[in-house]
């Protein structure tokens, strides 16, 4: 039986700034890659939290088909959002329990679109702790953002 994996993360220049997100997914038999994928993407002005969104719904948006994946996050915001909070927030009408609107609702909505097709399993693991693959999910996420940053240095 085949496994599907994906490790994401988020990056930002400033907070807000020029941002990416990476991620790395791999599909895994009999204890071995059998397939792998690198994504990666970025915005001129967004914020380290919603890279770390758009990192998770891309590697979801991704998938042909429904399919059983395990999300691998650094980010308790992301982790947390989805399995804690996401039912609250919609149950409030995108309000959180201070009756504030909810941040970034339109990724965690998308986000929320594109985990419904997906049998997922979310994890959480600490950033920058010598993860091989959350430290490549780093790296393509600051990859993803290098073409933003070069835009906001030609124009100053």
């Amino acid at each position: 039986m085949t496994e599907l994996f994906a490790w994401t993360d988020g990056a930002c220049s400033g907070n807000p700034g020029p941002g990416g997100w990476g991620v790395l997914m791999r599909a895994i038999s009999r204890g071995r890659v059998v397939r792998q994928r690198e994504l990666k993407g970025g915005e001129a002005l967004t914020t380290n939290n919603r890279m770390e969104l758009m990192a998770a719904i891309m590697a979801l948006e991704t998938l042909n088909r429904p399919s059983a994946i395990t999300i691998t996050t650094d980010s308790a915001y992301v982790k947390d959002g989805i399995t804690k909070w996401l039912h609250g927030w919609k149950r409030n009408g995108w309000r959180t329990a201070a009756k504030k609107p909810v941040k970034n609702a339109d990724l965690w909505q998308r986000l929320d679109a594109a985990q419904a097709r997906h049998d997922v399993t979310w994890q959480w693991i600490k950033g920058h702790a010598g993860h091989e693959e959350n430290e490549r999910a780093d790296e393509l996420a600051r990859e993803g953002m290098t073409p933003f940053k070069s835009e906001k240095g030609a124009r100053t």
